[in-house]
């Protein structure tokens, strides 16, 4: 998950300007020795007091304002680069202002922006009208809050109610909101604590939600709010602290779907949205390393399930019947997912490294494929919440082609483009993007798919940043980023690198990259990299290396092993202190996340997660200049990873010649400050960092 906070950079400068010696002194963290022993192994941890759950520690918080202050100083001298390249972001924002219209029965509904708004309104509109009314303005809705971000919203069937859930303190947890339409007010609603699934019974007497465990903040309680009595009544608890409860509306709109999911593991039950009174109906018993998922249209459950194949197949079932197969398994090919409709199924696959997507028409009961233009390319399923829908909505963009949005006709067949997004200053041609692969240290073949714009690219001189992620069977999708034109007009080469870990070559590829075969999604980035060079695409002393969460995780283990190929990186929320947080399941993910690291409580987890561990590996050796950012209310990964892994390697680092800078966002989660220009100032915050670094080169 991307996260760039106040950056603020002139790290270079220490040891590479003539001012350096003007600069102030990096703050020096307090060591004070913690020990630890598990499988009779002694560790110890100097900065281990930074952990504070309740943000509230003034030790802690004096520290992480020195780090602030630290950075804010150095950052004023390059404060007009910043200006400059969010002013060029703001140039290239899209102000088309298109939103994708979603029917719900009478009225179509749409999230939009008016121009240059920060937060969006709710807009609807009736089938046969030409106006958008605004029903919910989120500006408002933000007003004297230091943090806000709307999550998801339901509306009822009669389309009288629309709740929504909104997170004011950037720590994943929800507040959900009721709005009458009918009389123009919101309701006291007392619901918090929550995830943002919602789902309205259908005579919209009746509001399902997920309630928050309250020390880890995993989903794990489905409730029922009755809106007449205010009663909240308990449907489901899950207990095993490895599992995450969602809810979802059927596409045949008779069942609330209830998912629970670990890592490898799963398990759904349903409930009748007509009568409160149906108890709840399991699909089948979980299995562990067995998933699968179910949508209802027809009178039949559409299951996508891996008990037959790791790659999963389609399968169809009444209740109490054996299940039918509608898409076999497939060696090559992983089914990603589907989306159920009436008259069809669409189904998208992953294989040779890119998305696609068939349909099968339950009427000629034949399938046809969707084929794509580009060599590179990310296509993405849109908003298919209208069971009743003739077309299937999805999304396209390539790394050098903005984002489209897409109708394929599920009878005809015919692909309309509905929308394409507005880049102003986008000149068609301007850059090039191509995808090839480069040999692994084991003979590997590891895809990265590349950009640049023509008329700045030099063979073997450019400055290159190479992005990567490697986890969870998440794919690095090649899509256009109009902010990243800030970079290419500056000449960088800006790369994606497919390692291991992450879904782009399917499961296969997922599997290789996680738990004891973790060392290979660093492999493979030092080796992209490496590779990138060799083929010209980048100067030796010119490469820098950005990830973010997991993402940030696979960079620092990179820089742990292979210092000399970055010249600086940007390391955004990054979980980098994983043994010790994969020790405690007090915290909020640890239970859910063994299946992707390992369990340290096993002693043969714990050597395999201690040999790659990015906090655990830091040693003595010359480390490049570093941007690392938190944000206080942090509840993935918390503040104190950051804190404590800039710390260490300030210490350990044996060069004068880079800096380690850490920026705490102090009214934020996860997700980066709220509102769309607050992020363009954090992503413009993290280009000029790059660019000012790249710019000390000679001096």
């Amino acid at each position: 998950m991307k996260y760039l906070s106040i950056i603020v950079v002139s790290l270079a400068l220490t040891a590479r300007c003539a001012i350096a010696h003007s600069l102030p002194p990096a703050p020096v963290a307090n060591k004070i020795m913690q020990s630890s022993e598990i499988h009779g192994d002694k560790r110890q941890d100097d900065y281990g007091w930074m952990r504070d759950d309740s943000r509230q520690n003034e030790t802690v918080l004096n520290y992480l304002r020195q780090e602030n202050d630290y950075t804010q100083k150095l950052a004023a001298q390059w404060q007009p680069l910043q200006t400059q390249v969010y002013q060029e972001m703001q140039a290239h924002q899209v102000q088309d202002n298109y939103a994708q219209p979603v029917r719900k029965h009478d009225y179509f509904y749409r999230v939009e922006y008016p121009a240059r708004a920060n937060f969006p309104q709710i807009q609807r509109k009736a089938n046969n009208d030409t106006v958008w009314t605004t029903v919910i303005d989120t500006a408002t809705r933000s007003a004297g809050k230091d943090y806000y971000a709307l999550g998801r919203y339901a509306v009822s069937e009669d389309n009288r109610y629309i709740a929504l859930a909104e997170d004011e303190t950037g720590d994943g947890q929800y507040n959900i909101a009721l709005f009458d339409t009918r009389r123009g007010e919101w309701l006291n609603l007392n619901i918090q604590q929550a995830s943002d699934d919602i789902v309205f019974s259908n005579d919209g007497k009746q509001l399902y939600y997920v309630r928050l465990h309250p020390q880890t903040l995993t989903p794990y309680q489905v409730m029922r709010y009755e809106l007449a009595t205010k009663k909240k009544e308990l449907l489901w608890q899950e207990n095993d602290g490895r599992f995450f409860t969602g809810i979802a509306r059927s596409a045949s709109d008779r069942f609330l779907l209830i998912t629970l999911s670990a890592n490898d593991t799963s398990e759904v039950r349903y409930l009748s949205l007509d009568d409160a009174h149906r108890p709840l109906q399991l699909v089948r018993p979980r299995a562990t390393g067995k998933e699968y998922y179910v949508d209802n249209a027809n009178g039949y459950f559409y299951i996508r399930s891996n008990h037959e194949n790791k790659n999963f197949a389609l399968y169809r079932v009444k209740v109490d019947e054996d299940w039918q197969r509608v898409l076999a398994p497939d060696n090559e090919r992983e089914l990603e997912g589907f989306t159920l409709f009436d008259r069809a199924v669409v189904v998208s696959q992953r294989y040779e490294g890119k998305t696609h997507y068939r349909k099968l028409s339950f009427t000629h009961n034949l399938w046809q494929e969707l084929s794509f233009p580009d060599p590179t390319y990310m296509a993405r399923t849109g908003n298919n919440s209208d069971g009743q829908a003739t077309a299937f909505t999805y999304i396209y963009s390539s790394l050098d082609t903005p984002l489209g949005y897409y109708q394929w006709d599920l009878d005809s067949g015919a692909t309309t483009l509905v929308h394409q997004k507005a880049v102003p200053g986008l000149v068609a041609g301007t850059y090039t993007s191509k995808l090839i692969h480069v040999t692994a240290r084991d003979g590997e073949t590891i895809p990265v798919s590349i950009i640049w714009r023509k008329d700045r690219f030099h063979q073997g001189q450019n400055p290159l940043l190479v992005y990567g992620y490697g986890a969870y069977g998440m794919s690095l999708d090649a899509a256009f980023s109009a902010p990243r034109m800030s970079l290419l007009d500056r000449g960088f080469v800006f790369a994606l690198a497919h390692v291991r870990g992450g879904g782009e070559k399917g499961v296969t590829w997922y599997q290789a990259g996680k738990k004891e075969h973790k060392q290979n999604s660093f492999n493979d980035f030092i080796d992209a990299t490496r590779g990138l060079i060799k083929q010209g695409y980048g100067a030796a002393d010119r490469v820098y290396g950005m990830g973010g969460s997991a993402g940030g995780l696979l960079l620092a283990g990179a820089v742990n092993q292979a210092p000399e190929l970055f010249r600086a990186v940007v390391l955004q929320v990054p979980f980098v202190d994983v043994l010790n947080t994969m020790l405690d399941k007090s915290l909020p993910l640890t239970q859910q996340e063994y299946s992707e690291w390992g369990n340290p409580n096993l002693a043969k987890d714990y050597v395999a997660i201690k040999a790659w561990s990015p906090y655990d590996n830091i040693h003595p050796q010359p480390y490049p200049t570093m941007l690392v950012t938190t944000g206080l209310n942090d509840s993935r990964v918390p503040f104190w990873e950051a804190a404590k892994y800039v710390a260490r390697v300030r210490a350990a680092n044996t060069t004068k010649k880079s800096v380690q800078l850490l920026n705490v966002n102090m009214n934020s989660g996860h997700g980066g400050r709220s509102g769309r220009y607050s992020r363009l100032e954090d992503s413009a915050q993290a280009f000029s960092f790059l660019i000012f670094v790249d710019s000390q080169k000679n001096k």
